[in-house]
């Protein structure tokens, strides 16, 4: 009868449980396959196109069509990808849960004086590691359009939030936050998303940003904030570099470093403060 010999497992039934904890999708290694998942998708195309625009002088990287329909494409794609393999609703992994409308107020503030920090830390970073002069050219074309100021605004202020949210705090921190530490969900997910751009100059400024959006979601869990988050973040940016000059020009320009640095300082701390007054940390279900 063959009853003392076991039956071999079925090789299509992966285990689900450890420690009696049943793993989400993404852990941290689906989350880092998942980046360069969709680095890579981008890159396969990007490639081919720069070596064809240096070796013939054309500019088919940067064919309006071309930046459409690959930056649609991949997106959808890695979103339904994800999205699929976590096996939860919608509404879970994309969670919409209420918020209190003084978290807004928060961001803006946060993100208004961390920047005058972060002018401190990339001003080093560049003394220490000069960018390349290629660097600056292709920083620059993030910003040129054919639409001016509009153009750029589209894209750095609505469609990169966006897109970046829906990946990294709705599809890659559902995983994580349900499969790890608070801090550790946080902390990936900011040095993941920093990662993804690719740019050591940019580092500081992202990580920032992915770590503050990362906490965001955990305490809210709400992904419309993290969007909203992500857009005032650019929007300050883009300003500051489409209005340098008059910036400079202005009696702003006059005040010493340590006064700039400690009104930041009180404005990044008291906005933490009041964002943490006003949220409490969601329980998972």
């Amino acid at each position: 009868m063959n009853q003392g010999i076991p039956k071999p497992a079925n090789p299509r039934i992966r285990p689900q449980m450890e420690n009696n904890k049943i793993i989400q999708y993404p852990t941290i290694l689906q989350a880092i396959h998942l980046v360069i998942l969709y680095i890579f998708i981008q890159t396969v195309v990007d490639f081919p196109l720069a070596l064809i625009d240096y070796f013939k002088d054309t500019e088919y990287l940067y064919h309006p069509l071309k930046k459409i329909v690959l930056s649609i494409g991949s997106v959808v794609f890695i979103l339904w990808y994800g999205f699929h393999k976590t096996g939860n609703r919608l509404t879970d992994v994309f969670p919409l849960r209420k918020f209190n409308p003084l978290l807004v107020l928060g961001l803006f503030f946060f993100f208004l004086g961390i920047q005058q920090w972060l002018n401190v830390i990339n001003a080093w970073v560049d003394h220490v590691l000069p960018p390349p002069s290629w660097f600056w050219e292709l920083f620059d074309k993030i910003f040129e359009n054919d639409f001016g100021f509009w153009g750029a605004f589209m894209k750095v202020v609505v469609v990169a939030p966006i897109v970046e949210e829906l990946i990294f705090r709705g599809v890659i921190m559902h995983g994580l936050m349900r499969n790890y530490s608070k801090f550790t969900a946080i902390f990936f997910s900011g040095l993941l998303f920093a990662l993804f751009h690719l740019n050591p100059w940019q580092f500081p400024a992202t990580f920032v940003l992915g770590m503050i959006l990362g906490w965001i979601m955990i305490r809210t869990r709400n992904i419309l904030l993290c969007i909203g988050g992500h857009a005032i973040n650019n929007l300050l940016v883009l300003l500051a570099i489409t209005w340098a000059q008059q910036i400079k020009d202005s009696p702003l320009a006059t005040l010493s470093v340590f006064t700039v640095l400690a009104v930041s300082l009180v404005l990044t701390g008291g906005s933490l403060l009041l964002m943490s007054l006003v949220t409490r940390e969601k329980n998972l279900k």
